[in-house]
């Protein structure tokens, strides 16, 4: 639908709802003198043209936009800081036998590891302690360093990218989280994780608010 296919009272329901919005659907008919029946169906056209959103208890506001550009530009916007979750650190001296322990305690598929001045040092997953496991018994005398993914090996984001280019780094690189950085003094300090639920989660919540 077209801004010229719009008829008069449904255009002067928009200017309402760019004035006065959010408004509720009774106090949109309440200003055009009708009943709140006779401008339900106006409402479900501007609504589904994307002319106007809706929230459950608070009205209608204006959109301007039609729902496929509201989500490109919702989901684009949404940003690593909303999102992340607290980051699962460990020393680079853990044995391998307590990195397992502390996998399997945090419920996590990664482990990041940091140095003696908490600088970002080094990753390890499921599958590097797995590894080590199979490979060895003497698990308590084996340190993280000797078997982690190290920097510059490293994928990481910051807080202010987008969860799209987060999302588009684990899979290119085909990892589970990504530690989420910020610049320091000799290196990178570890302010957060992102993981794949925490991708879920959001572009869930991100459907939810479109009402799919």
């Amino acid at each position: 639908m077209s801004r010229m296919e719009l008829n008069k009272r449904q255009d002067e329901i928009l200017e309402i709802v760019k004035a006065e919005g959010p408004i509720t659907g009774e106090q949109i008919a309440e200003r055009l003198s009708l009943t709140r029946a006779t401008i339900r169906p106006d409402l479900a056209i501007l609504t589904m043209a994307g002319f106007l959103d809706a929230r459950p208890r608070v009205g209608y506001f204006y959109s301007g936009k039609k729902k496929e550009q509201q989500l490109t530009e919702n989901m684009m916007n949404m940003k690593v800081r909303d999102f992340q979750s607290i980051p699962v650190v460990v020393q680079e001296s853990l044995s391998v036998y307590d990195a397992i322990t502390q996998m399997f305690l945090e419920d996590v598929g990664t482990l990041i590891v940091v140095d003696d001045q908490s600088r970002l040092a080094g990753i390890l997953s499921r599958k590097d302690l797995l590894r080590t496991a199979i490979g060895t018994t003497e698990l308590e005398k084996i340190p993280v360093h000797m078997i982690m993914t190290r920097m510059p090996n490293i994928s990481y984001c910051r807080k202010n990218e987008t969860l799209v280019q987060a999302a588009k780094l684990l899979i290119d690189r085909q990892i589970d989280a990504l530690p989420v950085v910020e610049e320091a003094d000799g290196g990178l300090t570890v302010i957060g994780r992102l993981t794949k639920t925490n991708l879920t989660k959001a572009f869930l919540s991100l459907a939810e608010n479109h009402d799919f």
